[in-house]
């Protein structure tokens, strides 16, 4: 009896993902343990093993392929004694592995509500129709394949489906076809609609762009009305890849449901620099003789970050619906550019390691992080982070909380200051920092004690060393 080889869940949020890479190929023993496939989710590449042993008897989704659903059938791996030729693949009680509703392999048109691919009869099918259509325009009666984005977006156009020439599998007729024809005008607009729609009031051409308001286009334009606005050929089109899409979908959900408010707070750092400077000069060497560390200001506000949610333990809390999670220990995320996109691993129990721990932890992430080598549990939960654009010059900030966080950090470059002390002016080397709050979670009272508590930590570093 064949084994199911399902698309894995490599993370609890997980419902698809892009398969990258077959590291065996059919035929192919497979032994228990054996890294058969990488996986690429959202944020990371992770290889997946094999947890039986047989023979690799078919690839069912070909490497490359993107957004393969959650318990999508791969692949079929034999077993002893089984002709790998003959296997197919085991259904219902049969199956070596947990039954899986059957789905359709979307592409990257699929419908945003993650419906699958369907069908749009044109007529009724004749006696004998291959169900599988070809890539040319459909013939009257012929049953059109198309996605339910593409059927969609031709109603909008008034482009008859049945004319476009399909190029998704099995001559299916995806979205980017349906805009191609619109471009070319090789679909007539206002064509009838297929005969199940015949009841239904004819398809208008979609009505003219609003004009863009001053400061911007106007929310919810569709790709064609906002591509309306410039020049053919003056701008390129860059696809979505999962990291994008999940960002753009968090931070939107975040600024939707999560109510900010914001806090900022000038800190002094001659102090931290003076402490920071002698720890330096007393790191140990290694047997190359490289200091053991070399502390960053970042490794020292995530700590004060750490510290300071200990000592306000009302704000070292995240929104759970319907109750509040409040934290024994402070777990502080922090910012890690990349190329496209960005990761926040999570520091575990900030407040408890030392400097040089911290330190080192974040060079290990940040390495793995640019190679995308990075564990879900590394970068998820967290109750805070920390962004730090002050290598870039950046002054002054503010930064969107990451779900389900409660707080984030936005820190500014170190630079020379002139203030008052003691009546007359001096000058100091500081830093502006703005904390983001959730509403829900932290009153304006306990954000400015949190960040109050961090200013006095950093302008005082001592007091997180003991």
């Amino acid at each position: 009896m064949p084994i199911n080889v399902l698309m894995p869940a490599l993370s609890p949020t997980m419902e698809k993902g892009n398969l990258a890479k077959w590291l065996k190929k059919e035929g192919d023993a497979i032994k228990s343990g054996d890294v058969i496939a990488e996986i690429e989710t959202d944020k990371a590449t992770m290889e997946v093993e094999a947890v039986d042993e047989g023979v690799l008897a078919k690839i069912l989704v070909a490497e490359g392929t993107a957004d393969v659903p959650v318990n999508e059938l791969i692949a079929l791996i034999a077993e002893e004694g089984e002709d790998p030729k003959s296997v197919q693949a085991s259904t219902g009680a049969a199956a070596k592995t947990a039954p899986v509703e059957p789905k359709s392999t979307p592409d990257e048109n699929a419908a945003p509500d993650g419906a699958h691919a369907s069908y749009a009869r044109v007529d009724t099918a004749p006696e004998g129709a291959k169900p599988g259509g070809a890539a040319h325009p459909a013939e009257a009666g012929e049953r059109v394949f198309s996605s339910p984005l593409a059927r969609r977006i031709a109603k909008q156009g008034g482009v008859d489906i049945a004319a476009v020439k399909g190029s998704g599998p099995r001559g299916r007729v995806v979205a980017k076809d349906v805009n191609a024809a619109i471009e070319s005008g090789s679909a007539k607009a206002g064509a009838p609609a297929p005969a199940k729609a015949a009841e239904a009031p004819a398809a208008k051409a979609p009505a003219p762009a609003p004009k863009p308001a001053a400061g911007g286009a106007p929310a919810g334009l569709t790709l064609e009305q906002v591509k309306g606005f410039y020049e053919k050929g003056a701008y390129e089109e860059v696809p979505l890849d999962g990291m994008r899409k999940t960002i753009a979908k968090r931070l939107t959900e975040a600024m939707q449901v999560a109510p900010h408010f914001y806090l900022t707070v000038d800190c002094e750092l001659d102090a931290l620099m003076k402490l920071r400077e002698t720890l330096n000069a007393s790191a140990g060497k290694d047997k190359d003789g490289k200091p053991l560390f070399k502390l960053s200001v970042n490794d020292f506000v995530i700590k004060a970050m750490g510290v300071a949610l200990t000592r306000v333990p009302a704000a070292n809390a995240v929104w759970a619906e319907d109750r509040i999670l409040r934290f024994k220990h402070a777990e502080v995320g922090v910012a890690v550019a990349i190329d496209g996109g960005l990761f926040t691993p999570v520091i575990r129990k900030a407040d408890q390691k030392t400097l040089s721990a911290i330190s080192g932890e974040m060079k290990d992430f940040a390495a793995r992080a640019r190679a995308k080598k990075l564990k879900p549990e590394e970068y998820q939960g967290g109750v805070t982070s920390v962004s730090n654009l002050g290598m870039f010059g950046i002054k002054h900030f503010t930064a969107v909380i990451n779900p389900p966080q409660s707080t984030i950090l936005a820190v500014g470059a170190g630079e020379k200051r002139v203030v008052v002390k003691d009546g007359a002016p001096a000058v100091v080397q500081a830093m502006t920092c703005t904390l983001s709050c959730d509403h829900r979670v932290l009153d304006g009272a306990l954000g400015a004690e949190l960040i109050s508590a961090f200013k006095g930590l950093i302008e005082n570093p001592m007091g997180m060393l003991v």
